[in-house]
């Protein structure tokens, strides 16, 4: 039984990551006459919108690498995301286990004093 149920949720997490990918359809264009991609980013809208206020102006760096495409980006950003969500509850398991501990620690010398 736990087999199996295991076995659902990972199938269930799997089509949660790959059916939003399969169901999005190309976009329409838009009021202005441009098709805008779907995975772009406010990095992106702040670079074009700079651009239209001011032409002239020179970024003061260059991006180290430049992903393929929007949606390669967007899944860096998701993993760079994954990756902080997982550290930060690592940290906050490793204090709570720590301050149980302590308790613990603490209540049996205590116990052994009195």
């Amino acid at each position: 039984m736990k087999r199996t149920q295991n076995l659902l949720l990972v199938l269930g997490v799997i089509v949660l990551g790959i059916l939003p990918l399969w169901v999005v359809e190309k976009p329409a264009a838009g009021p202005d006459g441009k098709t805008s991609e779907i995975f772009t980013g406010a990095d992106d809208k702040a670079r074009n919108l700079i651009g239209e206020i001011r032409p002239d102006y020179e970024p003061w760096f260059q991006p180290l690498i430049e992903p393929a495409s929007g949606e390669i980006a967007s899944l860096l950003f998701a993993l760079q995301a994954a990756l902080g969500a997982g550290f930060i509850g690592y940290y906050l398991g490793v204090s709570r286990t720590r301050e149980k501990m302590r308790r613990e620690i603490e209540e049996k010398q205590c116990a052994a004093h009195h």
